[in-house]
C-alpha cells in the first residue's frame, strides 16, 4: 500500500483527497496543524497534529512511513485576506512550505502534489485562461503560489525535485455520499455562503460588486467539483509515481456562471428565495476566471464527473441539510 502525506488532510479539499486515495488503494498520512481542518474529517489514515515546517514532527513522519510521495493542500487562501495580511501569507504559503521541502529532500522524497491557483494568472487577457496566459497576480495569495512555482522550477535543477502544480479555479460541492463537505468558520466561499442563506443560518448574501464589465454586473467564476479536483490529484501523483517529469495543469470546468447565476441555480436547487444586496467591490478580484483545462484532460486522461452548476450544488446543499453546523 503506497503511504502518501497530505498536507492539509483535515481540511476541505484535503479531506476529500484522503477518501479518494483510499479508494484507490494508498493510505494517507495526514499531517495538520487543525486551525482549519476537521478532525472529524480525517477518516481514513492516521493524524499527525502539527506545523508542515515542524522538523522534528516531520522527521517522525518520513521515518515511521515510507512515504512516496506529498500532497500539499496546507496554504492559506483567501483572496481579501491575503490583501489585509500579506504577511500571514508569505510566512506560511512559501516559508512554511520551504521547511516541508527541506525534510522532504532530506528523505528523498522528490515527488509533490501542489495546489496552485488560477490567481497567478491576475487579471485575464483571454478567456477561457490557459496555462500559458501571463502569469501576473495581483494579490498576495496569487503571488504566493506564483513564487512557490518559481521557487520549485529552481529546486528541480538542483535537487530532482519532481512536482505537478494544479491551478485551480473554484473548489465546490460536496462529497456525493455524504461523508465530508465544506465547513469554514468563517465561511467566505460564495455556494456555502449562498446555501447558507437558504437554510436561513443568514439573513441575506451580500454580493460584492455589480459594476464588473460583465452580462449582469456581478463578478464570473468557473467552479470545479471537489471530486473531481480529487481524481486530478490522484492522476497527478500516477504521473510521477510512473516516472513522468514536472507539469503545470489548469483545473476548471471551461464555464463562467456570474453570482446572479449562481443564486438563481441555488433558488431552483433548494426551492427557496435567496435575499441579497449588493455592496462595493473587494479589492483584489477580477471580473471574470474560467478556465481552459484540455491540457489536463489530454495528457492526464482527466474526466470530470460533476461539471453542471446544479449537480454541484445539490450535491452542497444535502450536506449542509444534514450537516447544519458542520462536523
Amino acid at each position: 500500500m503506497k503511504e502518501i502525506l497530505v498536507v492539509g488532510g483535515a481540511g476541505y479539499i484535503g479531506s476529500h483527497m484522503c477518501k479518494y486515495l483510499a479508494r484507490k488503494g494508498c493510505l494517507p498520512v495526514v499531517l495538520d496543524n487543525l486551525s482549519l481542518g476537521h478532525r472529524q474529517a480525517v477518516q481514513w489514515g492516521p493524524l499527525y497534529e502539527g506545523n508542515m515546517d515542524d522538523q522534528a514532527l516531520l522527521e517522525k513522519i518520513f521515518t515511521t512511513h515510507k512515504i512516496k510521495a506529498v500532497m500539499h493542500f496546507a496554504a492559506f487562501c483567501y483572496v481579501g485576506e491575503s490583501v489585509d495580511k500579506p504577511l500571514k501569507y508569505y510566512q506560511n504559503n512559501i516559508s512554511s512550505t520551504l521547511g516541508l521541502l527541506s525534510s522532504m529532500l532530506a528523505h528523498g522524497v522528490d515527488k509533490l502534489i501542489f495546489s496552485s491557483t488560477c490567481a497567478t494568472y491576475g487579471e485575464p487577457e483571454f478567456l477561457p485562461i490557459t496555462e500559458e496566459h501571463p502569469q501576473k497576480p495581483i494579490n498576495p495569495y496569487g503571488r504566493s503560489k506564483l513564487m512557490m512555482e518559481q521557487i520549485f522550477a529552481d529546486l528541480e535543477v538542483s535537487d530532482g525535485l519532481q512536482t505537478v502544480c494544479l491551478r485551480y479555479f473554484n473548489a465546490a460541492g460536496a462529497d456525493p455520499e455524504g461523508e465530508l463537505g465544506e465547513d469554514h468558520d468563517p465561511e467566505t466561499h460564495l455556494l456555502p455562503l449562498v446555501l447558507q442563506t437558504a437554510l436561513g443560518q443568514r439573513d441575506e448574501l451580500t454580493v460584492f460588486g455589480n459594476d464588473y464589465p460583465t452580462e449582469d454586473g456581478t463578478c464570473i467564476r468557473d467552479y470545479i467539483h471537489i471530486t473531481d479536483l480529487a481524481q486530478a490529484h490522484f492522476l497527478s501523483l500516477q504521473h510521477l509515481l510512473d516516472g513522468g517529469g514536472s507539469k503545470k495543469y489548469n483545473l476548471g470546468n471551461g464555464n463562467g456562471y456570474s453570482i446572479l447565476d449562481v443564486l438563481e441555480t441555488a433558488g431552483r436547487v433548494t426551492g427557496r428565495e435567496i435575499p441579497y444586496r449588493f455592496a462595493a467591490r473587494r479589492p483584489g478580484d477580477p471580473a471574470a476566471l474560467v478556465g481552459a483545462a484540455v491540457k489536463a484532460t489530454d495528457e492526464l486522461g482527466w474526466k470530470p464527473l460533476y461539471g453542471n452548476l446544479e449537480v454541484i450544488l445539490e450535491t452542497a446543499w444535502t450536506w449542509l441539510k444534514n450537516h447544519p453546523y458542520g462536523y
